[in-house]
């Protein structure tokens, strides 16, 4: 019924800046929390950033400064603009979508991307 679709990964230097993009789509009415999350070799997925329909964005320590999350509502959309991008930052970036009210009645419901790869050479 919701589909979410990120785009935007590739291969950057250390240093290097990188933007990623998601949209959701479907029969939506509304998105409570749009948020950006991520993978890496051997770890446990991790929050990155969020951002609610209405209200300011939250960062993981790591990315502060550095990473930037926005959305647009009218489209259901949401960005994550990557600057002075580290190795660490390599990983499987994942774009979810919670607290999905949709046109035909249906409340909080989630969806995640498929996935899209973020890798930072040194």
């Amino acid at each position: 019924q919701v589909q979410v679709v990120e785009s935007g990964g590739g291969r950057v230097q250390a240093g290097g800046s990188l933007r990623l993009s998601c949209t959701a789509s479907g029969s939506i009415f509304s998105i409570n929390i749009m948020a950006w999350y991520r993978q890496a070799p051997g770890k446990q997925r991790e929050l990155v950033a969020s951002i609610p329909a209405l209200g300011s964005a939250d960062y993981a320590d790591s990315v502060k400064g550095r990473f930037t999350i926005s959305r647009d509502n009218a489209k259901n959309t949401v960005e994550l603009k990557m600057n002075s991008l580290k190795p660490e930052d390599t990983a499987v970036y994942y774009c979810h979508a919670d607290g999905i009210v949709t046109s035909t009645g249906s409340r909080y419901l989630e969806a995640w991307g498929q996935g899209t790869l973020v890798t930072v050479s040194s």
